[in-house]
């Protein structure tokens, strides 16, 4: 029996992430900040959330991603392809590393490596996404985590949690 043939390929992607006012928030006071503890009295830290895409009637959802074209750097693959498949802006605050792994396809053994960088919100909408995924959805940190359809994708995310936490903004409330 003939092995099948492997197919080396790259993604880049990243987590994107906003800071929105814990206000806003339907259910807001449900949500236990990391680092909550350590706020002071009258002082509102703004609630990080991240976008993942996927299909929302099969709870299906993953981070951003995708191929290069031709001449992209890593860089440019995933600022372009998170745009696409987001409908937001973004800029790179920094990497999160990457993972591997293999998956068959049409007669054909496939080993990727997808590079994710950190990703600061700068613009946009999620109704501007494209059509590769049916749905983009901001979601808290822990709800993310639980709703990632693969454990490499939300091991990627609570590697990035940390640093998105550590620079939520604080604004004390007018009393």
């Amino acid at each position: 029996m003939s092995r099948l043939p492997i197919v080396h390929a790259f993604s880049a992607g990243g987590v994107v992430y906003r800071y929105f006012a814990a206000e806003n928030l339907p259910h807001a006071g449900d949500f236990r900040q990391p680092g909550s503890e350590n706020q002071a009295p009258g002082e509102i830290r703004a609630t990080p959330q991240v976008i993942l895409v996927g299909r929302a009637a099969d709870d299906f959802w993953v981070l951003p991603k995708g191929t290069p074209e031709q001449g992209e750097t890593t860089e440019q693959v995933a600022l372009r392809e998170v745009t696409e498949e987001t409908g937001i802006q973004t800029r790179i605050v920094g990497k999160l590393g990457s993972i591997r792994y293999n998956f068959s396809r049409q007669g054909r053994r496939y080993s990727k490596e997808v590079l994710y960088f950190l990703m600061e919100a700068i613009g946009g909408d999620v109704s501007l996404h494209d059509h590769e995924y049916d749905d983009a959805q901001w979601f808290t940190l822990d709800s993310a985590a639980e709703h990632l359809a693969y454990t490499n994708e939300a091991n990627v995310l609570r590697r990035a949690i940390p640093r998105i936490v550590e620079g939520a903004p604080r604004q004390t409330t007018m009393e």
